[in-house]
């Protein structure tokens, strides 16, 4: 099977305003790539219990929306089902909204509320670091 691509037109449309519960079908999907929907239904249910009939629905619409692939599994009944694009607008789309929305444009009071929210890893800082460098390397060549 192929990986995610990126979304054109209205693929990316329908990716930037899933309701909730279908972009927590599309955030397991990009997590763990291939799976079945009892595996999705068994990874939701801790913060989005819901009926196998419920999260079949769900996939349809996805898949109906050209978000979603799926493919006979390899023994049994079972689908197989698969993000048909990559996550990234999605993720720049909410990162964007809730900048401008929670944080009033703020980043800084944005990645502080995450922090103390949940300290990062020292395997974190360090990608962090090289990340504010980067940043700081390419202000300085547009200076």
């Amino acid at each position: 099977m192929d990986t995610p691509k990126k979304p054109a037109g209205s693929a990316r449309e329908a990716l930037e305003n899933l309701p909730d519960a279908e972009l927590e079908v599309m955030a397991c999907l990009w997590q763990r790539g291939d799976a079945t929907a009892r595996q999705i239904r068994e990874e939701m249910a801790p913060y989005r219990p819901m009926t196998h009939g419920a999260l079949v629905t769900l996939l349809k619409r996805l898949e109906a929306k050209g978000l979603v692939r799926k493919r006979k599994g390899d023994f049994g009944k079972a689908f197989v089902f698969r993000a048909a694009h990559a996550p990234e607008p999605v993720y720049r789309k909410i990162m964007r909204d809730l900048h401008e929305r929670v944080f009033g444009g703020s980043g800084v009071a944005m990645f502080a509320s995450l922090f103390e929210t949940r300290p990062p890893s020292a395997e974190e800082v360090e990608a962090l670091q090289k990340l504010l460098d980067d940043l700081r390397r390419q202000q300085g060549r547009k200076g």
